[in-house]
């Protein structure tokens, strides 16, 4: 069931569009100052950096974005966390080479005494951007019998 939104969603939607801009601006106090000091961000390609090594990457130009687009599909509040599910669009360049991003994306937000802190980031390269479906397998189908179960389609021999 959806939540109606409310001044938490408000504030958490808020909190997004101030991290996205921080990165682009390449404001480290104001990022850092939004993130959680356990945040673990997931990249594309599946490797993950803790807050220190994250703004490493930004700081040494190693990470640069140049644009990024984040709409917003749903933010849902359980107890203390917030989950953000949405996209995240990117021009950036990672080690000398630029890149495109077209991702579906997961941030997670955790009320930390009072304070809604970044958590986690997980994204999630979408078929056409990343070349195919599921890592090369056949995309994941509903069953014939209409139930709510997700089944594989079955993997190709090599």
């Amino acid at each position: 069931m959806a939540q109606t939104p409310g001044p938490e969603h408000t504030l958490i939607q808020a909190l997004e569009n101030q991290r996205y801009a921080a990165v682009l601006n390449q404001d480290f106090d104001t990022l850092t100052s939004l993130c959680h000091a356990e945040l673990v961000y997931g990249h594309t390609g599946g490797d993950r950096d803790s807050l220190d090594s994250y703004l490493n990457k930004l700081r040494t130009g190693t990470l640069r974005y140049h644009r990024i687009d984040h709409p917003e599909d749903n933010i849902v509040l359980i107890g203390d966390t917030a989950l953000v599910y949405g996209q995240m669009n990117a021009d950036l360049t990672v080690n000398g080479a630029n890149k495109k991003l077209n991702n579906s994306a997961l941030a997670v937000w955790t009320n930390d005494g009072g304070d809604w802190k970044f958590a986690a980031y997980q994204p999630t390269p979408v078929a056409s951007s990343f070349g195919g479906t599921h890592g090369g397998q056949k995309p994941l189908r509903q069953d014939s019998n209409q139930s709510h179960d997700l089944s594989m389609t079955e993997r190709p021999t090599s």
